[in-house]
């Protein structure tokens, strides 16, 4: 073989293995390559166990945003997450945030259910209808020692 022949050899491998990164991350991004078709909000647990950046976000099962950002707010302790969702999802300011699971012990995921006010969340705006993440060790915990409350 001459230098030429392994030379372009070469770059066409070096082609394909670029293209095959730019694929994965495009695919991996949700296929996006800016955000500009979605907007944020936030929503504010008490707790957000198991949920992490890049957790999906659904409506009636149906993924529509990712989790951009889990934080702590210092002030009154507790969790605000954020998340994107897309443009043309109208979610109204009595919409509920509740923190899922996928499964017995899934992924962790918010799912959103829509309310009916008429008055439309704007972008940026804080969730506070929230339902926090459940807490397997600590139910196990209850009924096996027996401090589960009789009724």
């Amino acid at each position: 073989m001459n230098s030429r022949t392994v030379e372009l050899s070469v770059g066409v491998f070096v082609l394909i293995g670029l293209a095959a990164v730019a694929y994965l991350t495009l695919r991996i991004g949700g296929g996006r390559v800016a955000a500009s078709d979605t907007y944020s909000l936030d929503a504010r647990f008490t707790n957000a166990s198991g949920l992490k950046t890049g957790s999906s976000v659904r409506v009636a099962g149906v993924t529509v945003g990712n989790v951009t950002n889990v934080r702590l707010n210092y002030e009154d302790m507790v969790a605000v997450v954020s998340f994107r969702v897309p443009k043309d999802l109208k979610l109204d300011d009595d919409t509920v945030a509740a923190i899922k699971s996928a499964g017995l012990i899934g992924e962790k995921f918010i799912s959103l259910k829509p309310g009916g006010s008429g008055l439309p969340l704007k972008p940026g705006s804080i969730i506070v209808d929230t339902e926090s993440s459940v807490d397997l060790e600590d139910i196990i915990a209850r009924f096996a020692f027996g401090t589960v409350d009789k009724k």
